[in-house]
């Protein structure tokens, strides 16, 4: 067998030698090293395999033959997050968990790894009665005999079927992952934002608190760090009412924040594909836009940890390496899909409303150095004032839509309270 050359010469033997596959044999490879040669294979636009883990083979699980085709989540570069498995399963084997938007992609992923603790009761709330219906059948096909699946068809909207259900099942823990996320359709229905990111929070976050919920963890996005949009700014407000909660309940509220999740409904990865298989163009943003990444597992991972590492009143984030230019995705998924920019072209449509260049996981107010927990860190975010939060809350249904916008924004961004302390001191004295 002829050895020829190094990795950075992939690029030039390829194309001397005629190569049409590459396969990577090397599974044990650093997960940064792994990612950069990955890059450099995909880059030269030939289809590329690798083998699979040393574990799996030894273990039967998948022969050497086997070969993967490498998946976008391949070139993030990053070992995925490991759990405390002892702490999780003290804090979910045997209990009752509720999973809010439990048909979603986080809800349902969240849904997957706590089967895997083997809880009492798995409660299943959803809006869409059929994205309910396939996550209680998947889970039903591999669910233990000792969990019961419960699945509850609720809008968390409605306040009093919310303390209903908490109520009726008092669960152990709440994990909130039910909210409208999509920051150019919640740019025209902001309403529609508030009623379910803010209001809907409020709904299941004070039923936790009434009937006594040990834990409670809110699902929050990187979009609440300086928000120039009304989604980002409705879930900064949920961090905040969950925050202002935490401060007198017995029960220990915790909120999560991790960037854009490779592959959930909504995402920019679908999209690119179904364009790809289109035959393109692929449409980007903005050359320079940058997102952070993370895979479902990773995030729904997140979430759980979180749990068992909350004192009350955090805003737990996942150290998620460098951002990504979205661009540089659309090149990559390109190639994967065995294709190059000649034959899928690129083309740049514009920021759409509410959109912003690049994220952040925490502004420069909310850093910690020190992680509590390998790749998680908690910032230091700090809610408004209950008597603002109150007065706020009482008046969002009423105003018009340029008002709710200015407001929301303005109130994620710490300016209303300075703008308005004296009429909020007149208006509740």
């Amino acid at each position: 067998m002829k050895v020829s050359g190094g990795t950075k010469y992939i690029q030039a033997i390829a194309e001397d030698n005629g190569i049409e596959k590459i396969i990577i044999a090397i599974p044990s490879m650093d997960k940064q090293e792994q990612a950069e040669l990955l890059k450099r294979c995909v880059d030269t636009g030939i289809k590329t395999q690798k083998i699979p883990r040393i574990e799996d083979i030894m273990t039967g699980k998948v022969s050497v033959t086997d070969m993967q085709d490498v998946r976008i989540e391949d070139l993030l570069g990053r070992d995925e997050i490991q759990l405390d498995m002892e702490a999780i399963a003290n804090k979910l084997t045997g209990k009752t968990i509720m999973i809010t938007g439990a048909g979603g992609s986080i809800g349902s992923e969240i849904c997957r790894q706590v089967n895997r603790f083997t809880p009492k009761k798995l409660i299943l709330l959803g809006h869409g009665e059929n994205s309910i219906y396939l996550i209680e059948r998947e889970l039903r096909e591999i669910v233990s005999s000792e969990t019961e699946i419960v699945p509850v068809i609720a809008d968390v909207q409605d306040r009093q079927r919310i303390f209903d259900i908490v109520s009726e099942h008092q669960p152990d823990v709440i994990y909130h992952a039910a909210a409208h996320k999509h920051v150019p359709l919640m740019e025209a229905n902001p309403m529609e934002a508030v009623k379910n990111n803010i209001f809907g929070t409020k709904n299941v976050a004070e039923a936790a608190d009434m009937f006594g919920v040990p834990h409670f963890v809110l699902v929050s996005t990187d979009k609440a760090v300086n928000p120039p949009n009304v989604m980002g700014a409705t879930k900064r407000f949920a961090e905040m009412i969950v925050q202002n909660l935490a401060k007198n309940s017995e029960t220990k509220f915790a909120a999560v924040r991790f960037g854009n999740v490779l592959g959930s409904r909504g995402s920019v990865v679908p999209l690119f594909r179904k364009q790809i298989a289109a035959g393109g163009p692929v449409t980007v943003t903005d050359p320079e836009m940058t997102r952070y990444f993370m895979t479902i597992p990773e995030a729904s991972r997140l979430v759980i940890q979180a749990g068992t590492l909350a004192r009350g009143g955090e805003v737990f984030v996942l150290d998620m390496g460098e951002p990504v230019k979205i661009v540089d995705l659309a090149k990559n998924l390109i190639n994967l899909s065995g294709y190059n920019e000649n034959d899928i072209k690129i083309e740049f449509s514009g920021i759409r409303p509410g959109e912003k260049l690049f994220e952040e996981l925490l502004n420069e107010n909310e850093r910690q150095s020190e992680y509590v927990f390998p790749k998680i860190y908690v910032g230091k975010a700090t809610p408004i004032s209950e008597l603002e939060q109150e007065y706020v809350l009482d008046r969002l249904l009423g105003m018009d839509t340029e008002e709710l916008r200015t407001t929301l924004v303005g109130l994620a961004n710490r300016k209303f309270l300075q703008e308005n302390i004296e009429t909020v001191v007149r208006m509740t004295d």
